[in-house]
């Protein structure tokens, strides 16, 4: 007899993990834009920790981690373009200045 799992004891995959999943990896490009990449982030965050939470748990922590670090990574940008238009070091301040390089 062959060992491994039944096909009833599978973990079912659904649309929150898969949707999880998706949004992470959107994060990952969307960072870059901090005002796309927080709501992708955050939306694909809550669907991995409830996929999680149903009992799909390998789709669930993949979608968690790829949000994560895809949130992280929005957050950093955002607070160096913040801190780069505060102190006028920002190519957009400087336009608006008149003084671009």
């Amino acid at each position: 007899m062959v060992q491994g799992r039944r096909p009833s004891e599978e973990q079912p995959t659904d649309g929150l993990s898969i949707g999880s999943v998706v949004l992470g990896a959107l994060g990952m490009i969307a960072w870059c834009i901090p005002l796309c990449g927080c709501p992708v982030s955050i939306v694909g965050l809550v669907l991995g920790i409830q996929a999680y939470l149903k009992g799909n748990r390998t789709l669930g922590v993949v979608g968690i981690v790829l949000c994560s670090l895809g949130l992280a990574l929005t957050l950093i940008n955002a607070a160096i373009g913040a801190y780069m238009g505060v102190t006028g070091q920002h190519p957009l301040v400087q336009l608006l200045r008149g003084r671009m390089p």
